[in-house]
């Protein structure tokens, strides 16, 4: 399947953490006017509940994440809500 370019860029919350190089986690994204749940991997393990921003998209519901906060909120909280 073909890389997914609309979820690249998009923020979201991880439901299950990743575990690094140990396997994927699961990550609700805010994509398309809803919301969309995709296998989600880092190079280092994120707990549960991490705001993340999705950096690249691996095709077959597949996404590569890193820990994001917005830079404009003024208490460092992620911005997916």
């Amino acid at each position: 399947m073909a890389p997914d370019e609309a979820v690249v860029g998009c923020t979201g919350e991880l439901v299950l953490g990743t575990r690094g190089a140990g396997g994927p986690g699961e990550v609700l994204v805010r994509v398309r006017g809803g919301t969309e749940t995709f296998l989600a991997w880092s190079d280092e393990p994120l707990e549960r509940g991490t705001t993340v921003l999705v950096i690249e998209s691996r095709g077959t519901r597949q996404v590569v994440v890193m820990a994001w906060a917005d830079p404009l909120r003024a208490d460092g909280a992620g911005g997916a809500r």
